[in-house]
């Protein structure tokens, strides 16, 4: 069985694409393939775009310390060479530091829902606590509506797969780093 890429997780993806833009996600998987460092002019060949393409999405990945280079001069050309390499660990660490902050946030919003009883407005979507709407008389502050009892237990249950998908998901990062 092949072993699985971390690029695979759609966790991944979708921070590459955030990061580094469309073609993050095929540049890093061809760059974990190779296992070895590579130049902007190989991976634009593999990837059949042109260099500053690829140059622009290895310097978005470089801001984010994902894609690091070394620098070596031509001696003929007097130009300078770069070859990349993509720092797996380090994709795995700043998806992890931003899905520790989401569970976090996840957790209060579950906590939140089970301490208190709230309320919804039926038109405009206002919610609020019972203490808060029972000072308005259960009416709608903003548009002036009725306002219903919104506690449902499905709502904690989608909270808690959520956290429980998420946390799956910063296991199998936290083995990269």
């Amino acid at each position: 069985m092949a072993k699985k890429s971390i690029v695979d997780l759609v966790l991944v993806k979708d921070f590459l694409d955030t990061v580094g833009g469309p073609d993050a996600i095929t540049l890093v998987k061809i760059c974990e393939n190779k296992k070895k460092q590579f130049t902007d002019e190989e991976i634009a060949k593999k990837m059949k775009k042109k260099v500053t393409e690829i140059r622009t999405t290895l310097n978005r990945l470089h801001y984010r310390g994902i894609a690091v280079y070394q620098k070596s001069r031509n001696q003929k050309t007097g130009w300078y060479n770069y070859t990349w390499e993509i720092k797996k660990d380090r994709i795995a660490a700043l998806i992890l530091e931003k899905e520790k902050e989401t569970v976090e946030k996840l957790v209060k919003k579950r906590n939140l829902e089970s301490d208190y009883n709230h309320f919804d407005c039926t038109k405009c979507s206002e919610r609020m606590p019972f203490e808060v709407a029972a000072e308005y008389n259960f009416t709608c502050p903003s548009c002036g509506s009725q306002m219903s009892n919104a506690n449902d237990p499905k709502k904690q249950k989608e909270l808690d797969n959520q956290i429980k998908k998420i946390k799956g998901e910063m296991e199998i990062l936290a083995k990269v780093q």
